[in-house]
């Protein structure tokens, strides 16, 4: 199913909700609503899990489930607060996921934390005699149903792991979930780049506004890949 088939479309009254607080202020996202919705970080898929269901706006009339923009938001806020209290290169950020490969790699480049995209090698995080072993100390996935192997050695290891997770997502060693489309192509590009950013704004290493000077599009991959 493509992006465009997923549907992006909210009304104008549910636009002006999800700019509003729990107490009816304006609320000020990470990213202007309407870019949100255009990357389509908020549609979910046909099924929910009980882990997710805190996470979710509305299900609409054919079953779709769609997550509140505010959450994405906040845990947005959340992962990237948490992600700076460490030290870049622990940083280890992972994606089986084809879409997830540029994401994850321009996060970590702008970051200077770790990637590993593709399979992952079993025992990278827990057998020390493996030439790629790695000792990261937080571990970011794009996908906890994908990504399955990464977070079952991060648990064995007592490795705190940040999830991207989707409304089908079952998230057992998930420490910290951004509730979020993980499996769309503009989606993700969005999502890393509001964290990457979010997290050099935590370390103080641009101002509380600041941009980086990376670009949406560049954190996006080609469908030419």
């Amino acid at each position: 199913m493509s992006e465009n088939e997923r549907g992006t479309q909210l009304t104008e009254e549910e636009k002006e909700e999800l700019q509003r607080g729990e107490k009816g202020a304006i609320i000020e996202l990470l990213v202007p609503l309407d870019n949100y919705l255009s990357a389509g970080v908020h549609i979910g898929t046909h099924t929910c899990t009980r882990y997710m269901e805190r996470f979710i706006y509305r299900v609409r009339p054919e079953g779709l489930y769609v997550l509140d923009v505010r959450k994405i938001d906040e845990r947005l806020r959340i992962a990237a607060k948490f992600l700076s209290r460490f030290q870049p290169q622990s940083i280890l950020a992972v994606a089986s996921r084809p879409y997830a490969f540029t994401p994850v790699q321009k996060f970590a480049e702008v970051v200077g934390a770790r990637s590993v995209v593709g399979r992952m090698i079993p025992g990278m995080l827990t057998n020390p005699y493996l030439e790629d072993f790695i000792e990261p100390e937080v571990l970011l996935v794009s996908d906890p149903r994908t990504d399955v192997q990464a977070i079952k050695e991060a648990a064995d290891m007592g490795i705190p792991v940040v999830a991207f997770s989707d409304t089908d997502a079952k998230v057992d060693y998930v420490d910290l979930i951004i509730p979020s489309n993980n499996k769309g192509r503009k989606s993700l590009a969005l999502l890393y780049w509001a964290l990457a950013r979010q997290v050099l704004r935590e370390r103080k290493e641009i101002s509380a506004d600041g941009n980086i000077p990376v670009k949406v599009e560049e954190f996006e991959v080609k469908l030419s890949q």
